[in-house]
Parts: structure tokens; C-alpha cells; sequence
């Protein structure tokens, strides 16, 4: 098997809360929005985030990136109050995590 590309699925209750959210988390709309209930970002050209509204199910899922400047991003994360948690370092670097509307985990990590 040989991938191109990986996208994300995070479930949620409220599609219109947590686009706003996450437009803020991205700093940009969505890229796309294939059907009703669903929008997606395309975060390169090898990863994209599709968020599906599904009441239900929403609030389990955890989504991990991988990102530079940690520290600067967790400050302005902060002034769009979007409430990251505190910096820790483990063997791979440095990591915050987050919540989004429904509870979905966003794991934010700087490597070494």
C-alpha cells in the first residue's frame, strides 16, 4: 500500500461551534465542505482534519499535531481563549494539549 495522503476524522455536536473553533486553531475556514455535516482542512498536501457532525459519537477522539514554535502557538491559542494547557516535556519533546468543544483531544507537540 502506498499512502498519499491521511486525514483525520473527529466527531461533533455542533458542526457551526466546532468549525469556529477549529478555524481559530488553524487560523483559516475550512478548505472544503464535500456534504451536509461535514467540513474538511487540508493541512498540507499529505494530512487534512475532516470534522463530521455526529452528536452521538462526538467528544472521543484525539487528534495529534505536529507543530514548530510550541511555545508561541500556545500563547496565541491563549489569547484566542481557546484554554491550551501547560507546556511538558517528555523524551520526544514538548507537548500542550487541548480541548475542543464536545472534549476531543488536539495534542500539540514540538519535537526535539
Amino acid at each position: 500500500m502506498q499512502l498519499k495522503q491521511v486525514i483525520a476524522h473527529l466527531d461533533c455536536s455542533d458542526l457551526q461551534r466546532s468549525e469556529a473553533w477549529y478555524a481559530q486553531l488553524f487560523e483559516r475556514a475550512p478548505d472544503r465542505r464535500p456534504m451536509a455535516g461535514l467540513v474538511e482542512w487540508h493541512l498540507d498536501e499529505s494530512a487534512g482534519l475532516q470534522l463530521f457532525e455526529d452528536a452521538q459519537r462526538a467528544g472521543g477522539g484525539t487528534l495529534t499535531l505536529i507543530v514548530e514554535a510550541l511555545a508561541a502557538l500556545r500563547q496565541r491559542l491563549t489569547k484566542a481563549h481557546l484554554a491550551p494547557g501547560p507546556l511538558s516535556t517528555g523524551d520526544v519533546g514538548q507537548l500542550c494539549m487541548l480541548s475542543d468543544p464536545d472534549g476531543n483531544r488536539v495534542a500539540l507537540v514540538e519535537p526535539r
